[in-house]
């Protein structure tokens, strides 16, 4: 399913930069309870809300499916 293909890719991403869902969810102004579960492909992120993970990963949208 696709909420689990991008929510692992962004546990890959974030993990990878070692950083924390609590940093991560801080930077992108979300709850960390939201990225919990869009990361376990339980929510489904709006493109806004992607927009702001990516930004506060500091990925491309490009990138970040290029990489799926």
């Amino acid at each position: 399913m696709i909420t689990e293909k991008v929510g692992a890719r962004i546990k890959e991403i974030r993990t990878c930069q070692g950083t924390s869902q609590e940093k991560l969810a801080r930077r992108a102004q979300l709850d960390r309870t939201y990225l919990t579960g869009v990361e376990k492909g339980k929510r489904n992120p709006s493109i806004k809300s992607l927009e702001k993970i990516l930004n506060a990963l500091d990925v491309s949208f490009e990138d970040f499916f290029k990489g799926m």
